[in-house]
């Protein structure tokens, strides 16, 4: 078995009996990813963490070289990638403070490069991509909730927006019409490069505000900081129990 990577934000590093061994930086064919990567050991198992959006969350995420990301993953010897991620809600089971592990995703975002093979393309380059997410991977993560006794949404649509500003209440609302459950930025090309690598992809979504329109309020990046806070707890009792049955 290969290595585990978590992408996400810098407080996943910080949890009780992981040791973190090593941070170096990476070189790729693709440029260079969002930052150094860093190692680490949890209950004998060896972990992989990278910061999707820099060390200090100053990469937006239309301007993340994604594929630098999951190349210097796949160099380093992982083969199970669980992506982290901040969203909105749009569905009524998606309030603030919600965790789901999504299963489809619908792609709004534009200009991003999408595939390893641009430059270098056959009719053999074409993948399958009818269900995004690894199935066997989305089910340890519900499993590694329940384990936690925290509740988990078990399906979600994914919306991928191109960012950096926030939706507008008309385009949430063309969003929930496509059957859009939750609305992010940056599941998108993330989830289809590390298919072309033959990466395991899931995610492990916390909804932080009511996407634009629905609450009858302007979103507060303060209400959206305080929420995801408060749940990086869970996410981190959740990614440690992962870890260990994986």
């Amino acid at each position: 078995m290969g290595k585990v990577a978590i992408m996400g934000g810098t407080g996943l590093t910080s949890f009780d009996g992981l040791e973190l061994k090593s941070s170096f930086p990476v070189s790729t064919p693709f440029g260079e990813p969002s930052s150094d990567l860093v190692m680490g050991e949890y209950k004998g198992k060896q972990v992989v963490f990278l910061h999707r959006h820099g060390e200090k969350h100053t990469i937006p995420p239309h301007r993340i070289n994604y594929r630098a990301n999951i190349w210097a993953l796949k160099e380093m010897g992982v083969d199970r990638v669980i992506a982290i991620a901040a969203v909105g809600g749009i569905s009524k089971d998606m309030a603030p403070g919600v965790l789901s592990v999504p299963d489809q995703i619908i792609d709004y975002s534009h200009a991003r490069e999408q595939s390893f093979f641009s430059d270098d393309f056959s009719v053999t380059k074409h993948i399958d991509f009818s269900y995004p997410y690894t199935e066997p991977l989305r089910q340890s993560i519900i499993e590694a909730a329940q384990q936690c006794h925290f509740d988990i949404v078990k399906h979600a649509t994914y919306g991928v927006t191109q960012g950096p500003r926030l939706e507008t209440a008309a385009e949430i609302k063309r969003l929930a019409q496509d059957g859009c459950s939750i609305v992010g930025m940056t599941a998108m090309p993330e989830a289809v490069l590390a298919r072309e690598l033959g990466l395991d992809y899931a995610s492990c979504a916390v909804s932080v505000n009511w996407a634009a329109g629905l609450s009858g309020d302007v979103i507060s990046m303060t209400d959206i900081e305080d929420t995801l806070a408060k749940s990086q707890l869970k996410i981190r009792q959740i990614v440690t129990q992962l870890i260990e049955q994986l």
